[in-house]
């Protein structure tokens, strides 16, 4: 009796698992634009083609958006944003070059100029755009696409997206960049984490801050807003950046940005295995600073007490204390309210050692709400709330995909 039991049990969680694994196999993986540029070829014919990418212009067989366009069009000139052709380089400034490979130029366009001058485009009829981008108003990739839509504006150039997922989801979170803060780390008055993908921030910049250009959008397929990178199929992880290692960086990162470079003496974790998810110094009680942040309202995340040493940044090759960001759910974990609450908790507990270069601050912010004594914490938090559901609107009639 008991082995037919015992027979009964293991032929149910036999047909269980085929079922669920059934399930899993009829969800079709996200083709990426590149994917599907045959479709669209009739906007290449008899056109010279430039092309604006990095390492991670690639397509779902990881096959280069550069080789991709060699074989179908005639690609005539190469585009290259911050870090490079090849997402490696950390230093600011960016050389043009020569490929030796593909035989083609590789025009900087973060160096002696950020956008593209009229003589780099006078051979080009097409400008296409494909790069990963991590979805925080920060990132520079979107501040030279809008300066490159803004050049094809002006020399007759079409400009072309091949779309690619936002790795944080259709999430928008943060507050909407006020005008007098603009800059190349803040390129449009958008909210910090946008939650748009490449062809919709396009679109978005081409109506509502009145450059016009031609446009094209070749959109992806099978791709659904609220995906998060590691839901749409995509088995493999390109660094965007140096220090964009995974998924979970760049989630933090959209909050702890705000530390990095001389915008504060904080570490942001940059040279440790753990980039933007460890904030730090040597002058932190690791243990106080973690049990404080634990008491602040703040979902879906916990405050872990660690110490680190970077191996290059701020405090290289100096032992420092701090907390480690640790997700719990990121559905409702909030980077942007996360790293406004780390910056007032450390101004609390060091306001002697702690030191803000607020013109730099202020940029990354995209306001100056942060400066001290202004408001509190709740006053911050609900600006964030309110400027976050007022983008969300206005970008409903942008998105491409439900």
């Amino acid at each position: 009796m008991a082995k037919k039991v015992l027979k009964s049990f293991y032929m149910c969680l036999l047909v269980f698992s085929l079922l669920n694994f059934n399930k899993i196999l009829s969800i079709e993986p996200v083709k990426l634009g590149i994917d599907n540029i045959n479709s669209y070829l009739q906007i290449f014919e008899g056109k010279k083609v430039g092309l604006l990418t990095n390492a991670t212009g690639v397509d779902s067989f990881l096959k280069s958006t550069i080789d991709v366009l060699r074989e179908k069009v005639n690609l005539v000139a190469i585009f290259a944003p911050e870090h490079g052709i090849r997402s490696t380089i950390n230093e600011y400034f960016v050389n043009d070059e020569l490929d030796e490979k593909i035989g083609l130029p590789i025009f900087s366009l973060y160096g002696k100029t950020m956008k593209p001058t009229s003589e780099m485009l006078k051979n080009v009829d097409v400008l296409v755009y494909d790069i990963q981008d991590v979805g925080a108003r920060f990132y520079t990739y979107i501040s030279t696409m809008k300066k490159c839509m803004e050049a094809c504006s002006e020399n007759n150039v079409v400009f072309v997206v091949l779309d690619r997922p936002n790795i944080l989801s259709g999430k928008v979170q943060g507050n909407i960049l006020e005008e007098e803060f603009i800059s190349f780390v803040g390129i449009s008055k958008i909210t910090t984490r946008y939650g748009l993908t490449p062809g919709e921030i396009a679109k978005y910049f081409n109506t509502e801050d009145n450059i016009n250009c031609n446009l094209f959008v070749i959109e992806m397929s099978n791709y659904k807003k609220d995906m998060y990178y590691d839901e749409t199929g995509l088995n493999f992880w390109i660094k965007p950046s140096p220090a964009i290692m995974s998924l979970d960086t760049a989630i933090a990162y959209v909050g702890t940005c705000i530390f990095e470079w001389t915008a504060t003496n904080i570490s942001d974790g940059r040279g440790t295995g753990k980039p933007f998810e460890y904030i730090g110094a040597p002058w932190i009680n690791s243990k106080l600073f973690a049990e404080r942040l634990n008491t602040i309202d703040l979902a879906g995340v916990n405050f872990e007490p660690v110490s680190f040493i970077p191996c290059r940044a701020k405090f290289k090759d100096e032992l420092c204390h701090g907390v480690f960001i640790k997700v719990l759910d990121r559905k409702i974990f909030d980077p942007v309210k996360t790293a406004v609450a780390l910056l007032y908790t450390i101004r609390e507990l060091y306001k002697e050692e702690l030191k803000i270069d607020y013109k730099w601050l202020n940029k990354l912010v995209g306001g100056d709400f942060l400066q001290e004594g202004k408001y509190t914490l709740k006053e911050i938090f609900e600006k964030l709330d309110n400027d976050s559901l007022q983008f969300e609107k206005l970008i409903q009639k942008y998105r491409l995909y439900l």
